[in-house]
């Protein structure tokens, strides 16, 4: 309620001071448009010209560039030659906004997208750097745009690859690099001081109108109260005071400067007497302007066309800020200041002309780097070889891409949607082949994490030559595999070898452990042997039951050193030789001791039940064999006729069934014989 209370008399107070005015024949300034009010040329006063009275006044809450406007002529000009109004700001024109915010938008002109991740970085930490973040905050958006579409890239190949690995996309977390960290934490920055940057903005702003209103305070005392010699200082000071003061809230600023003219016109309104000393000052801004037309008619000659613009900004900003000069001089004067700026804005023209060929050429060289990524479009190959060769050509010509400068803006979205287009549809027909090499490696994989259950089932095993002989078959299995994923293989690796080391480290353990018993075992069957020998030259120990004991007794002995299997062998089938020819045996009584022997000498091999299952099967196919022949032979008995010739035959038949069954019969023995064991 207090501050409508305040606006509302403010507000009264305005009108009032604009009624002032009027009557005073002094016109209010037009929303954003003020216009220069210059003086009737008087008699200057020699003892005054110390005093003289500053009554220009600029505005500082609608600069855009500093470019001046022509000054105009007033109606109390035309018709008065002793009242003097004060000067009004000098405001841009709108042909000199728009030339000036166009030389803003070019000086300004950046094209982020050939900017790597580190420049990018660093064109932030400068715009940080340079403490005009509302201004900047544009480019900055372009620079957070183009990061974005390098971090999502990553993000993308980052993805893809936790999926090749085995990852599901659900547990998928992308942290980034610490170049992001870098730059996310840069862009924080700025978009808090920026913020900030605002906030001190306005706040700014209301402390300016709180300012400028105690100086509208000083200055209606002044101008309602009676004439004193201080008020002229008085007045310059206030002067001073006002242009000091920096931009106002907009809602303010109308009626801010309304009060203000009115009142300043009012004051010199009331005191002609002061329009002499006016005109002395009029002719001190002629000096100062005289001498800003020189520093912007040598800013021609400045090499740095971007400095150059800068500087006439700043001789611009300050030339509207110089109050009024004589009448007669202000048409020369402004021609010569705007002169001096043409001749700088045709070098910035000429120079942006000479840069948008140098945008055109780089636009050709990048169009033929287009014709030469079409051909990757359609590539296609069987090897990863030759997808990495592949793959440096197209780095290769994106380094190219890089190298090269920017091109003409109205080109430049479409020429880079174009390349990168090409670009990324390449690299996706790479990771199709890569996921279909994933698949393949992910089969491998599967094979051998079975090979290593199988290898892992041995790792208790003492059944040292069949498991050992089972590993090795695995083993080459193993070599066979192809590719497996790089996540896992040296992992599934290393569990595979660790089963085989273990058993085999195990094996060669109790290998040491057997050593010593074999040795033992080899001069006890050494002994049966002498025994048997021995036993061979008596006569009253020579029978069939004393050798199958001592034959018993040797198989009953266990292993006995690799080196010396052959020789003890040979030892034993010796000695059993010798004593087998001392015994009384004859016929099939013989055969069949000699085949129990055979049996009982099997027993010592470790593979014996194989070997005797393989015997068995053997005279069974034997029996089956002789059988089916029996029964073909008695059925063709059956078709000889009578002659002599068939009898022969008949008889011939009859003696091979004969032999046929008895040798069935000593089979059938073996088998039963076969069965004991």
């Amino acid at each position: 309620m207090d501050n409508e209370k305040e606006m509302s008399e403010n507000a009264d107070k305005v009108t009032e001071e604009l009624a002032n005015s009027q009557k005073s024949g002094v016109e209010a300034s037009k929303e954003k448009q003020e216009t220069p009010n210059s003086d009737v040329t008087g008699e200057n006063s020699p003892k005054d010209q110390e005093n003289v009275v500053d009554p220009s006044v600029v505005s500082n809450d609608t600069q855009e560039d500093a470019v001046a406007e022509k000054p105009k002529e007033t109606k109390e000009e035309a018709s008065s030659d002793k009242i003097e109004t004060p000067a009004t700001p000098i405001e841009t024109s709108p042909a000199a906004k728009e030339e000036s915010e166009e030389s803003e938008d070019e000086e300004e002109e950046f094209d982020f997208h050939n900017y790597t991740k580190p420049q990018l970085i660093k064109a932030l930490k400068d715009f940080v750097q340079e403490q005009n973040f509302v201004r900047r905050d544009g480019l900055v958006q372009e620079i957070k745009n183009q990061y974005d579409e390098y971090y999502l890239k990553e993000q993308e190949q980052a993805l893809d690859q936790f999926l090749k690995e085995g990852g599901e996309k659900d547990g998928f977390v992308y942290r980034g690099t610490d170049e992001d960290r870098e730059f996310f934490a840069s862009y924080q920055l700025f978009k808090e001081k920026k913020h900030q940057q605002y906030k001190d903005l306005e706040k700014s702003k209301e402390k300016n109108a709180n300012d400028k209103n105690l100086i509208l305070d000083q200055l209606r005392e002044i101008v309602d109260g009676e004439e004193t010699t201080n008020s002229i200082e008085t007045i310059k000071k206030i002067q001073d005071e006002w242009k000091k003061i920096g931009p106002v809230p907009h809602s303010q600023n109308k009626n801010l400067w309304a009060s203000y003219n009115a009142l300043m016109d009012r004051f010199y309104d009331n005191r002609s007497i002061y329009f002499e000393l006016k005109e002395l000052d009029r002719k001190k801004n002629l000096d100062s302007k005289l001498d800003l037309c020189s520093k912007a008619e040598a800013l021609s000659k400045v090499e740095d066309v971007k400095e150059a613009i800068k500087s006439l900004n700043d001789l611009h900003e300050e030339f509207k800020h110089i109050g009024p000069v004589p009448r007669e001089d202000q048409e020369a004067l402004w021609q010569r200041f705007k002169s001096a700026s043409d001749a700088v804005y045709n070098k910035r023209k000429a120079y942006y002309d000479s840069q948008r060929e140098v945008f055109k050429a780089n636009q050709v060289l990048k169009e033929k780097l287009i014709e030469k990524l079409e051909e990757f479009k359609s590539f296609k190959a069987e090897k990863i070889r030759d997808w990495n060769t592949k793959t440096k050509e197209i780095l290769a010509l994106q380094k190219e891409w890089e190298a090269i400068g920017p091109v003409p803006r109205e080109a430049g979205k479409e020429i880079n949607k174009t390349f990168w287009g090409l670009f990324k549809q390449f690299f996706h027909h790479k990771n199709l082949f890569f996921k279909e090499l994933d698949e393949i490696r992910q089969q491998n994989k599967e094979k051998a994490e079975k090979l290593i259950e199988s290898a892992e089932a041995y790792l208790d095993s003492t059944d040292w030559k069949n498991s050992s002989n089972e590993l090795i078959q695995l083993q080459k299995q193993w070599k066979e595999l192809g590719p497996m994923p790089e996540k896992f293989r040296d992992d599934l690796y290393n569990r595979f070898k660790k089963a085989c080391d273990t058993f085999f480290d195990n094996r060669r353990n109790a290998n040491k452990e057997n050593n010593k018993a074999f040795e033992e075992n080899l001069l006890a069957k050494e002994k049966v042997c002498q025994e048997i020998l021995e036993a061979a030259k008596d006569e009253t120990q020579t029978s069939a039951e004393n050798l199958e004991r001592l034959i018993q007794a040797y198989n009953e002995i266990g292993f006995v050193p690799r080196k010396s299997m052959k020789d003890i062998s040979n030892k034993f089938n010796s000695a059993v030789n010798e004593y087998v020819s001392k015994l009384e045996l004859e016929g099939e009584s013989k055969d069949d001791f000699l085949f129990r022997l055979n049996l009982n000498k099997l027993q010592a091999d470790p593979n014996s039940n194989k070997v005797l299952n393989k015997k068995e099967h053997g005279i069974r196919r034997q029996i089956t064999d002789l059988e089916n022949n029996i029964t073909l032979w008695r059925n063709n008995l059956e078709f000889f006729a009578a002659s002599k010739t068939a009898d022969k035959l008949k008889d011939q038949f009859e003696e091979k069934i004969e032999k046929a069954e008895l040798e069935v019969d000593k089979l059938k023995k073996k088998l039963s014989i076969i069965r004991e064991f």
